[in-house]
């Protein structure tokens, strides 16, 4: 069961096999959970502005936009969620500019699914050292 002191993610993914794969890997990490899903760029920026999210697994290839006008979009914000991208295409162009933008993982689906546990529990870990400062 999810707590509000639960660390927040909102998962950005257009398919839906890959998207509840995720969900049930991330909500079973202690102290994460999964607040929302989406499928489209425009969602994922609303979602950011208006949700109170602290992680974000962007795909970059969605439904409706991409994962880099997420990004893009995230740039202009005061606050940002830490962002994870996971994806199909990780090419290192890719790579470069999802983190030029300000991603702070880039994770190729078909070798780092396994490394997401692992970042979201360092992040959760961190986040409640912070709290309890």
């Amino acid at each position: 069961m999810a707590s509000t002191q639960d660390l927040q993610v909102l998962l950005v993914e257009d398919s839906a096999i890959i998207c509840n794969l995720i969900t049930n890997l991330v909500n079973n990490v202690a102290g994460v959970s999964v607040a929302e899903k989406v499928e489209s760029e425009e969602d994922a920026i609303e979602a950011v502005n208006h949700g109170n999210v602290d992680v974000v697994i962007l795909d970059l290839q969605l439904r409706h936009g991409t994962g880099f006008g997420v990004l893009r979009a995230m740039r202009k914000m005061t606050q940002r969620p830490v962002v994870l991208v996971l994806t199909n295409f990780a090419l290192s162009t890719y790579r470069e500019s999802a983190l030029a933008l300000g991603a702070r993982h880039f994770l190729d689906k078909s070798r780092d699914y396994e490394r997401l546990p692992r970042i979201l529990t360092e992040l959760a870990a961190a986040r409640a050292s912070y709290q309890a400062s």
